[in-house]
C-alpha cells in the first residue's frame, strides 16, 4: 500500500536531520516506519537508558564537552555554548559502518564515518551549557545512538586552551554493520554510488572534507577517497547514469 503521509512525503524530499526533528521525535518516528530487517530501531526507553548509562562517566567536575568528527562538524542539530579546534589520540577517522538508509538502500549501500582504533583524529570540541547538558546530549542520543553501531566514549580532546573530556562515538566492532575489509578503492565505488533520503554518501565525504579543510585539517584517508570518488564521478558512465 502506497504511504501518503505527510511524514513520508516529508522522509522521501530532500530531508536534512535537525534538532527539532530530533527533539519531537519525528525523526525516529520515520526511521522505525522504514526500519530494515535485522537493523532494528531501539526505542525512546533504550536510548535513554543508554544516555544514562554514558552519564554515569561524566566529568565529576567541569564542563561537558561532544567531540565531532564527520557530520557533527558541518550539521550538529544540538545547541552549544562554544566549539574548540581538538585533537583525540588513540582513534581515528574511518569508514567502517555500512548504511542502508539515509544516504543508503538495502540494494544499494554507503558507508559512514566512525572513529576506530589507533592514530589519532582532529575534530570540533562543542562545550554544552551546563543548564541544558542532558536535554542537548538526549537529542544527540538519538542522532547517534539509535541503532547501537556507535558506542559512546569519553575521551581526552586536546585543545590550544587546554585538555577536556569529550564524549563521542566510536565503532562498534560487534555490530553487523561495521566492516574492516574494503580497500580505499571499495570504499570510493561504494560511496561514488551510493544515495538516500539524506543526499548523497559522496555529498558526505566532501562536506566532511571540505570543512575539515577549511579548518587547516588534511586526512589523508579521506583525501585519497575523495580522489577516487571524484574520478568515478567525472567518468563518462557516471555521467550517464545521473
Amino acid at each position: 500500500m502506497k504511504d501518503d503521509s505527510g511524514a513520508a512525503k516529508m522522509w522521501q524530499a530532500n530531508y536534512t536531520i535537525t534538532r527539532e526533528g530530533l527533539k519531537d521525535g519525528s525523526h525516529l518516528a520515520q526511521l522505525r516506519a522504514r526500519a530494515l530487517p535485522g537493523f532494528p530501531i531501539r526505542s525512546d526507553e533504550e536510548i535513554e537508558a543508554s544516555l544514562n548509562e554514558a552519564l554515569v562517566g561524566r566529568p565529576v567536575d567541569g564542563d561537558v564537552w561532544v567531540f565531532g568528527y564527520g557530520s557533527l562538524i558541518w550539521n550538529p542539530a544540538f545547541e552549544f555554548a562554544e566549539t574548540r579546534v581538538a585533537l583525540v589520540r588513540g582513534w581515528h577517522r574511518r569508514f567502517c559502518l555500512w548504511l542502508k538508509a539515509g544516504r543508503g538502500t538495502p540494494e544499494t549501500p554507503g558507508l559512514m564515518l566512525a572513529l576506530d582504533r589507533g592514530g589519532c583524529c582532529r575534530g570540533i570540541a562543542f562545550r554544552l551549557d551546563e543548564k541544558q547538558v542532558e536535554e542537548e546530549l538526549l537529542i544527540l542520543w538519538r542522532r547517534e545512538m539509535l541503532s547501537g553501531s556507535y558506542e559512546a566514549r569519553w575521551v581526552d580532546a586536546h585543545t590550544q586552551e587546554g585538555t577536556v573530556r569529550a564524549v563521542t562515538f566510536v565503532a562498534n566492532r560487534r555490530h553487523a554493520r561495521f566492516t574492516n575489509l574494503l580497500s580505499d578503492d571499495e570504499i570510493a565505488e561504494r560511496i561514488a554510488i551510493a544515495r538516500g533520503p539524506l543526499g548523497t554518501c559522496a555529498e558526505y565525504l566532501l562536506n566532511t572534507v571540505e570543512h575539515l579543510d577549511a579548518l587547516g585539517f588534511r586526512d589523508a584517508s579521506l583525501e585519497r577517497i575523495r580522489h577516487r570518488v571524484e574520478r568515478r564521478l567525472r567518468a563518462p558512465t557516471a555521467a550517464a547514469a545521473s
